[in-house]
């Protein structure tokens, strides 16, 4: 599968609009400030697949990605941290709970987390409420590029060990960088491969 091969579908400002999608939905999530549309330009190697911004809070709409007709991206807006006002914060995180608890085809929901800095209570809420409402769940460690290497890892062994409070059995898991492709291909990799397990 070529991931390069991506190209836009369409943005949904509702769940109920999604009605004619047919393929599963690999759907990523983070912090406003993650990395997420960073991270699927560099799965999809094009410098504007999804929108980046100096600002947070740039993705306000579920946006689908196609690859080749098989799966879909699905971009999801960040939580927390965005600088809009309280009323679309609240409209923002209605579509996403709503997207998370309703979408048919939604294979996993990878959650962005900054490898950069100590674990956040707002991530850890958010993938204990994901465990509550059993969506299945992956875990994509971003920027693992910006600090050494010794930080990094405490910094994500740190988040799983509090994961482990709530949880039996910690996500799939993935490291990554946007900016050195670490992890990128491995990512790609097992979606292709689950992916072609759903098809089979």
């Amino acid at each position: 599968m070529n991931f390069a091969k991506a190209k836009f579908l369409r943005s949904y400002s509702l769940v109920e609009q999604i009605t004619d999608n047919i393929n599963p939905e690999f759907a990523f999530i983070g912090r406003s400030n993650v990395g997420k549309s960073s991270l699927i330009n560099a799965l999809t190697r094009k410098k504007d697949m999804a929108k980046t911004s100096a600002k947070p809070g740039k993705t306000q709409l579920i946006n689908f990605f196609d690859v080749e007709g098989a799966l879909n991206l699905v971009d999801l807006p960040g939580y927390g941290y965005a600088k809009v006002s309280k009323k679309l914060r609240e409209q923002f995180e209605g579509i996403i709970t709503e997207y998370l608890l309703k979408s048919e085809k939604l294979f996993i929901v990878f959650v962005l987390i900054d490898a950069a800095i100590p674990p956040q209570r707002i991530d850890l809420e958010f993938m204990e409420w994901c465990g509550v409402h059993r969506v299945p769940l992956g875990i994509v460690f971003t920027k693992t590029d910006k600090k050494k290497p010794k930080q990094t890892e405490a910094n994500m062994l740190a988040f799983e060990k509090e994961l482990t409070k709530h949880f039996e059995e910690i996500p799939v898991t993935f490291e990554t960088s946007a900016n050195t492709h670490r992890g990128v291909e491995t990512l790609a990799e097992w979606i292709e491969e689950q992916n072609t397990i759903l098809r089979s």
